[in-house]
Formats: C-alpha cells, sequence, structure tokens
C-alpha cells in the first residue's frame, strides 16, 4: 500500500469519524488502513459507534440561520426511557400507543395521545435495537443475540430466543412472521406464538461494514433489505426466497475504506418501488416486483432517506437535504444550510418535511421548496433516529432516551 492511498485512507476515516456514526475496532482500523497490502482477510468488523462521542475535529457546525416562520410548532408531550448508548433506538406507533426503549433495557408503552405510561419494565438485557410492534408483540433485540417478545397490551414477556449475533435494527411483522437481521449477514424469520425459526437468509459480509443503520422495509408479502456493497435485496416473508437484487452503487477506490458503499438507513417504498441510498455511492429507485433500475443518482449518505408522493428526499454526507422527483429522479430542491449539523434521515410530513440534529434540534422544511418553516427543540440533546410520524405530529427520540412529541399548526 503506498503512502498516498494510506492519507487518503485516513482523511476518509476522519471524514466519516466526524459523521459520529462510525465504529472501528483499533485494531481493524490498523488492518484496514493496511488492506492494500493484503494483511487481512476474512475478518469482518464495523464501522460505527466506538468513537461515537461527537468530539472528533472537523468542519464545524453551521450556524443556525435565521427563518422566517410560516407555520407554528408546540410541544405535546414527553416521556424518557433510558439512554441509547451507541445504538440508534427509534419509537414505535401501534395504533394508539406509542412503544419506547434505550440500551439498559427499559421498554415501555406510552399513550399515543398524551404521554401517559401504560406499563414500562426492565428486559433484563442490554439492548441493540427496537423497538418493533406487531401480532400483539413488542419486540426488542440484544446485542448478544436475544430477541425478546413482550406482550404489547400488558408487557409480559412472551417468549424469548438466541439468534446467531448481535440484533441490529428494529425487527418487523410481515407475512404472519417476525422478521430480524443480525450483525453476522443474517436475516431470520421466525414464527409469532413461540419465536421458532421458520427461514433464514445467509449473506458473507465484506471485511469492512457499516454497521447500526441495517433497517428493514416490508410490504405486501416481501421484505427489503440493503447490505454492505451497495446491494439491495427482496425476499420472501413468508419463506425468505430472494425475489431478486439488484446494486444501489458499486464499490470504488483504491482502499477498502474507500470502497466502503453500504446501504444505510431502511429503504422506503410505495406500490410501485423501493428506493434506497449508500454511503459512498447513490440513492436509486427500483421496480418493487422484478427490482429493475427506474432511475438513480450520484451522493452520499449515512443515515438514509424518505419518500413521500411526489418526492424522495436524502440527507447526505454534508447533512444537506436533497427532493428528488420520484418519477425522474431530478433534483427539485436542496436544503444546504445545515452543514455538518449531523441531521438525522428526514421524515416528509404532509406539507413538510422534518429532521433533526445533534443538538436536538428539530427543522421543518417546505416540502416545496426546502426553504424552513418553523423550528423547535426536543429535550435529551443529541437527535440520531428519524422523526417518527405519529400522526397527526410527530415524534423525536434523544440520545439520552427522552421522547418528545411535536404538533404542526
Amino acid at each position: 500500500m503506498n503512502v498516498e492511498n494510506l492519507h487518503r485512507s485516513s482523511a476518509l476515516l476522519k471524514k466519516v469519524l466526524g459523521r459520529n456514526m462510525v465504529k472501528l475496532a483499533p485494531i481493524f482500523l490498523m488492518a484496514s488502513l493496511m488492506g492494500g497490502c493484503g494483511m487481512f482477510g476474512k475478518t469482518t468488523d464495523t464501522v460505527s459507534g466506538w468513537f461515537g462521542s461527537g468530539k472528533a475535529k472537523g468542519p464545524q457546525p453551521a450556524t443556525l440561520p435565521e427563518i422566517r416562520e410560516s407555520a407554528s410548532i408546540s410541544r405535546v408531550w414527553s416521556s424518557t426511557t433510558s439512554e441509547a448508548g451507541r445504538y440508534v433506538f427509534t419509537p414505535v406507533v401501534d395504533g394508539e400507543a406509542v412503544f419506547v426503549a434505550g440500551e439498559s433495557g427499559k421498554v415501555a408503552r406510552l399513550n399515543l395521545q398524551n404521554g401517559t405510561e401504560v406499563w414500562r419494565l426492565d428486559a433484563g438485557k442490554s439492548l441493540s435495537a427496537g423497538v418493533g410492534a406487531g401480532a400483539g408483540l413488542v419486540l426488542v433485540g440484544s446485542r448478544k443475540g436475544e430477541l425478546i417478545a413482550l406482550d404489547a397490551a400488558t408487557g409480559a414477556r412472551r417468549w424469548e430466543v438466541i439468534l446467531s449475533s448481535e440484533v441490529t435494527g428494529a425487527p418487523v411483522v410481515e407475512g404472519g412472521k417476525i422478521i430480524v437481521r443480525t450483525g453476522d449477514g443474517r436475516i431470520v424469520g421466525l414464527n409469532p406464538d413461540d419465536g421458532s425459526r421458520q427461514w433464514l437468509y445467509v449473506r458473507q459480509l465484506p471485511a469492512l461494514s457499516l454497521q447500526g443503520t441495517e433497517g428493514l422495509a416490508a410490504g405486501d408479502g416481501s421484505v427489503y433489505a440493503g447490505f454492505s456493497g451497495g446491494k439491495l435485496t427482496a425476499i420472501s416473508a413468508s419463506n425468505g426466497v430472494q425475489f431478486w437484487e439488484s446494486s444501489v452503487s458499486i464499490p470504488r477506490g483504491a482502499t477498502e475504506l474507500e470502497r466502503v458503499t453500504d446501504v444505510v438507513g431502511k429503504p422506503v417504498l410505495d406500490g410501485k418501488r423501493v428506493c434506497a441510498v449508500t454511503y459512498q455511492g447513490r440513492v436509486a429507485c427500483f421496480d418493487r416486483n422484478k427490482g429493475t433500475l427506474i432511475w438513480a443518482r450520484e451522493t452520499s449518505s449515512s443515515v438514509g432517506l424518505g419518500m413521500d408522493d411526489q418526492y424522495v428526499y436524502v440527507t447526505d454526507a454534508r447533512d444537506a437535504v436533497t427532493a428528488y422527483d420520484k418519477e425522474s429522479g431530478r433534483a427539485a430542491w436542496r436544503q444546504d444550510k445545515l452543514a455538518n449539523r449531523r441531521l438525522t434521515a428526514p421524515l416528509p410530513l404532509g406539507k413538510y418535511v422534518v429532521t433533526a440534529d445533534f443538538e436536538g434540534y428539530v427543522h421543518v422544511l417546505s416540502r416545496e421548496d426546502g426553504s424552513f418553516v418553523t423550528r423547535s427543540r426536543a429535550d435529551g440533546g443529541e437527535a440520531r433516529a428519524r422523526p417518527v410520524d405519529i400522526g397527526p405530529g410527530f415524534a423525536v427520540q434523544t440520545a439520552k432516551g427522552v421522547v418528545t412529541a411535536f404538533k404542526l399548526n
């Protein structure tokens, strides 16, 4: 490996670490930087939160721009679960309930309208993923691979199973199965009644990959999963059979680090298409049935995207939010005045697009042109997870475990 490539890898690593979402074991850091010399083989590790303190030197976050408010925003309620630690936890809405969890194992059911706590319990595990809900269950996963199913009405433990490795991303319920993803490249379909395994889908992971962003999207009996190397796959929720696989982007570069181009966040879908975005790659939309490419545009994201009936919205690696026309992929607008504020993936919400940042500020943009509409602040500092539509309004869970519900007027 030559000195030029080493410097390029080091510079890229600093850029990624500055996003506060990459984790890299120190010993693997050495191996990855020397990868061009052929000094490591099949070792798999992750780039994501061990150094995620947010204190790395780098470009300074943009000063909050002054805005002329054209809508009002108000807090409806606030509740607290445990801190997220080095993980990302997202609330989930199921009927009139909001379920929340945190790393220490605290899981709670809140009333959707006022945030009143219905039940709270300690799962007794150090959690890494959650929350999933469906089939009368609340689902959380642990760093040791335990998947815990709780009764949605009472919080009582229904069953617990041990999977092959750390649970990554919130479980989903589709096609009569619980679908769970683990950090070793596996997706498993489980019986909701007892957690017994019904099917297993396995992929080989590359030497270096991102972690903490592995969401699953599901609908109409299919599950969509993005992988390392820029691959997007559709599999059957009923039996785990692969329908198709397509490339969102193709790895490029001279070093292992430069070639990281993993699908990040959760794919988004509608009745016709499924869209995904990669780190150091592209945003692309595909036909849901055939997997054929509809359009693609060059971009890089470490957090993900959103979609409504008109646009696909991407928060890119420079913390600009861009709206792409859903039919053509043409960029309709780009909001770049929040540079380096470590924005979350965008949430489309009617006439608005919502994102939050590392200080807990919630930014509401106009869907039509990306201009600032209003701004507020969630309790508990840094927001990592995309805001969640709780209809009406939205909720934000911060790294300190505070969940705040907002209403737009």
